[in-house]
Order: structure tokens, then sequence, then C-alpha cells
């Protein structure tokens, strides 16, 4: 069976706040970003392990770099998840509540 990735919400928000932050300063910059993100997602469904583990915010989350973001998401044996991308300033424990951690 071949895996596929998702973007949940949460993760289709935090992607269209970055892209609307890059039409405000480069329209270039904005769509090398999103060619990278589908390049990176399709790296990690091929390879769904080559990520950092984020567990102590969420079980079985995972992650990778992406620029100055984290592209955040946990697989199961169907999916690889994107459930969010995170600048890397960013209080990443601030954006995981504790019913993430159950």
């Amino acid at each position: 069976m071949t895996r596929r990735y998702q973007i949940a919400p949460a993760a289709s928000r935090d992607l269209n706040r970055i892209l609307d932050y890059f039409l405000e300063r480069s329209i270039d910059a904005g769509e090398k970003f999103v060619d990278e993100f589908e390049r990176k997602c399709r790296n990690i469904v091929s390879f769904p392990n080559i990520g950092k583990s984020y567990g102590y915010l969420a079980p079985n989350l995972r992650g990778v770099l992406l620029n100055d973001y984290i592209v955040l998401y946990i697989v199961t044996d169907e999916l690889v998840e994107v459930v969010r991308i995170l600048h890397g300033r960013q209080d990443l424990e601030a954006q995981f509540p504790e019913s993430w951690q159950e």
C-alpha cells in the first residue's frame, strides 16, 4: 500500500499565514516555498522516519526543517498527516495543548 500525505486544518491555516507573509514581500519566494513544501512532503512519504522526534509535544510527532520552519507530522500505516508548520523560533510547546499528549 502506498502512503500519501494530508494537510490537517491547523497546518493549512499555518501554510496560509506563511503564504500571506510571502505575498506581501515576494510572490516568487512564496511560490518557491510552496514547491519546497510539496517536495518535502513527498520526501516524508518516502522516508517517514527521516524527521526528528518531537514526541515530547505529542505522541509519534516528527518534524523536518523547511527553511526557517518546522513541518510537524504524524505517520500512520496509510498516511503522513502534516499537523502544523511552525516557525523555528515559535514556542512549540505552546502550540500543542495537553490534549495532544494523551
